[in-house]
């Protein structure tokens, strides 16, 4: 899955803290934040304890204050979303149709990926309100959590701090585990291909690991965004392509539904969840997609720019995972591309074709974390050791990624544990509480308290699927290192 996010809510990751109580802020009065890309408007709290005097200015309209050298049109928007939102992950649905069933698989996909978009609105809606209460422009993710704690209860304002060091961390976790699927992916698929020429000295998958991270440590040196560019436009045609081809085979000679299971057994459940949510949210994009539109107000509501961008996504998904899963019954691999025929030339195309895409993907992928991490360490380090210091970084982190996938090279639940661990805390429980504290006293939580409800539901359901995702995740991966796989 190509993923993003934008760089003004990373500024202050991994900031260093003296004491816990650097975290908690009792009492809010002129603290500065950062401020929004082009905004010349201070960011000034003025929260007091008991307050409440922060109040949405009805007639500022941040939209209008926006600088934005190169604003998006509701298109270019629709397109970034699209590609912010589809990639790897659109392999592994077949694989999360096996853990829910045809049927069940087909009603759930769509019902999860309208709870992943309705909490995309809710992050979305509250970021406008906050960015009229603070009469400044825009805001990231992190921006959006930390103002939000901000404006609840007293006891939340203290931990406002924290809660931004906490998105930023998932933030990098979630990036950093991507990169790791990624060298599952590749090392998978290309030992698939070579095996079949090679029969007799086959190299093992974590062996296969090993050799793709290796040119990785040298790409990932690359420092300027500028120069990744070709790789990003070689990695969408050969990823477009492969998908394409991918479709041919598994349209040809489909089998009857009656082969296939209805709804599986409910302990798989959680790896479907994990997988589903993996694949189709794109929480991390979607505030730089709406920052950088032309008309920002048509990003949300409806129709809108976000309702019709998830609407061709997760109707996407669930068309390659039904169909998908259909024509390889009990037989789906972790990738969709690892059931395609090896004997045939084609499919053998198709393999190290989007092998390759997702090779060059690392590289933009880890520019990311990267990033995050480098701002909020680099003031720490003197001038004259900052360039060493940080390709330095860079060599240990894709070391940790090519780890950690050595590690863990089981594609279906590592996929599943990244969307149980990340996505579920930042897709769905993160704008829960966001929302709780944003309407906390102004407009309220509505008649019979029906805010409170509906996310405390939200609240729960992203920890259901956070606990049992990872719990089956991690069984999968146990039984696995037991060999009963």
């Amino acid at each position: 899955m190509y993923k993003n996010i934008d760089n003004n809510s990373s500024t202050t990751m991994f900031e260093m803290y003296s004491s816990s109580d650097r975290f908690l802020r009792p009492d809010m009065v002129d603290v500065p934040a950062q401020q929004a890309a082009g905004s010349t408007l201070p960011l000034v709290l003025t929260r007091k304890k008991g307050g409440g005097d922060d109040t949405e200015d009805v007639n500022y309209n941040p939209f209008e204050h926006r600088k934005i050298e190169h604003p998006t049109s509701d298109v270019e928007t629709f397109v970034h979303l699209l590609k912010g939102s589809l990639g790897s992950g659109i392999l592994a649905m077949p694989m999360a149709f096996l853990n829910a069933g045809l049927w069940f698989g087909l009603v759930a996909t769509f019902l999860v990926g309208a709870v992943c978009t309705y909490c995309v609105h809710i992050l979305v809606k509250c970021a406008h309100i906050l960015c009229r209460r603070r009469k400044i422009p825009m805001m990231g993710f992190a921006d959006v959590a930390e103002q939000a704690f901000l404006d609840g209860p007293t006891s939340l304002q203290r931990w406002s701090r924290f809660i931004r060091f906490i998105v930023n961390c998932f933030l990098v976790i979630d990036l950093i585990g991507c990169c790791c699927i990624y060298l599952v992916f590749v090392g998978t698929n290309v030992k698939q291909v070579v095996d079949f020429y090679t029969q007799e000295s086959e190299l093992s998958i974590r062996l296969w690991i090993v050799i793709v991270t290796c040119p990785l440590l040298f790409m990932c040196l690359i420092r300027n965004l500028k120069f990744l560019a070709p790789f990003s436009m070689v990695a969408n045609l050969l990823m477009f392509v492969g998908i394409i081809i991918t479709f041919t085979y598994i349209f040809t000679d489909l089998p009857s539904t009656e082969g296939r299971v209805g709804i599986a057994d409910v302990t798989q459940w959680p790896l479907f969840f994990g997988t589903v949510i993996f694949a189709l949210e794109g929480i991390g994009v979607v505030m730089s997609l709406e920052n950088d539109m032309k008309n920002p107000a048509h990003f949300i509501g409806c129709p809108s720019v976000l309702n019709l961008g998830m609407g061709v996504v997760v109707s996407l998904y669930t068309l390659v995972g039904f169909f998908g899963y259909l024509k390889y019954g009990a037989e789906t691999k972790g990738s969709i591309t690892l059931n395609l025929p090896v004997e045939d030339k084609l499919a053998q195309s198709v393999k190290l074709m989007i092998a390759i895409a997702i090779f060059f993907t690392f590289t933009l992928q880890f520019y990311v974390p990267i990033s995050i991490i480098w701002k909020g360490i680099q003031h720490k380090i003197a001038p004259e050791k900052q360039n060493m210091t940080e390709y330095g970084i860079r060599i240990l982190l894709v070391l940790l990624c090519g780890a950690i996938a050595v590690a863990l090279p089981n594609l279906g639940p590592f996929i599943s544990l990244i969307g149980a661990v990340c996505l579920s805390t930042l897709g769905m429980i993160v704008p829960s509480i966001i929302e709780l504290a944003v309407y906390y006293e102004d407009p309220g939580y509505g008649r019979g308290k029906w805010r409170l409800w509906k996310n405390a539901f939200l609240i729960a359901f992203g920890f259901i699927g956070f606990f049992t995702g990872t719990y089956v995740s991690i069984l999968e991966f146990h039984d696995e290192f037991n060999g009963s796989h």
